[in-house]
């Protein structure tokens, strides 16, 4: 046994219809992404169900010892959806799962900012944009919502009761874009300019994989290092389109 899980892995959920609304908006030079009722409440897309499915067969091919012990999901409906797909998919035993909706694991809150474009964000909150370039993003907290730093204080809760929980399990987390981000910045330690390089170089594609396995550092401490980061080749395989479009709640580049 391990002191901590053997191997954690990160999913963002599967392309949302929040997704798919936001990427309609931008496109169209709207200021306001159009969907009904609350974000937390927001589903899955049809092609979003069947990456969460791709997903869950990739899993069904690995061997047992492969295979997830454990599944935490945010509480946001699109990432409960993709997690309850997967596990149908993969064949893994409710029986023997542990199945947590952890609050913790939500998507960053945007408060003021929330289903607001670029273009609307500039247009109606012209000091909050003229302040976000200021502070920049990791910093950056909008009215009534969360920066990357508030994110990562919640997920250093959260990260601590994973380790002291599931030692020597097999760990999934199903979450959101910046929650796989804040992660990696977690548990590799990185910096602010670090995890922002990595943020613009790629989007979190929806339903990827980023890998831990526990193993040691060349200083010799034991801790979790990755070992795959935005693996999307489980999708390529099945033949489903790979989507990167950013969540309906705009996080500005």
């Amino acid at each position: 046994m391990t002191p901590f899980p053997r191997s954690l892995w990160l999913v963002r959920h599967g392309e949302s219809a929040g997704n798919v609304a936001r990427d309609a908006a931008e496109l169209g030079g709207l200021h306001v992404i159009e969907i009904a009722g609350r974000d937390i409440d927001v589903p899955l897309s049809p092609l979003g169900e069947r990456q969460s499915r791709a997903l869950g067969r990739y899993i069904a091919s690995l061997s047992p010892d492969q295979r997830p012990t454990a599944v935490l999901t945010s509480t946001y409906l699109r990432a409960r959806q993709t997690a309850e797909l997967l596990i149908e998919e993969s064949g893994l035993d409710r029986r023997r799962l542990a199945f947590v909706a952890d609050e913790r694991l939500r998507e960053k809150e945007f408060g003021s900012l929330n289903r607001l474009t670029k273009a609307g964000i500039t247009a109606q909150f012209p000091q909050e944009a003229a302040r976000r370039a200021e502070l920049g993003k990791f910093y950056y907290r909008p009215p009534g919502g969360e920066s990357w730093c508030d994110v990562i204080l919640r997920l250093r809760s959260l990260l601590d009761h994973v380790l002291l929980r599931y030692d020597g399990e097999r760990v999934l987390i199903v979450a959101h874009q910046v929650v796989v981000l804040c992660f990696r910045y977690l548990l590799e330690e990185f910096d602010e300019e670090r995890i922002l390089s990595i943020d613009r170089e790629k989007d979190v594609a929806n339903c990827s994989l980023t890998r831990f396995e526990a193993g040691k550092t060349p200083d010799g401490r034991v801790k979790l290092l990755l070992e795959t980061y935005n693996l999307v080749a489980p999708l390529e395989d099945a033949g489903e389109p790979v989507t990167r479009e950013p969540d309906a709640r705009r996080d500005p580049a």
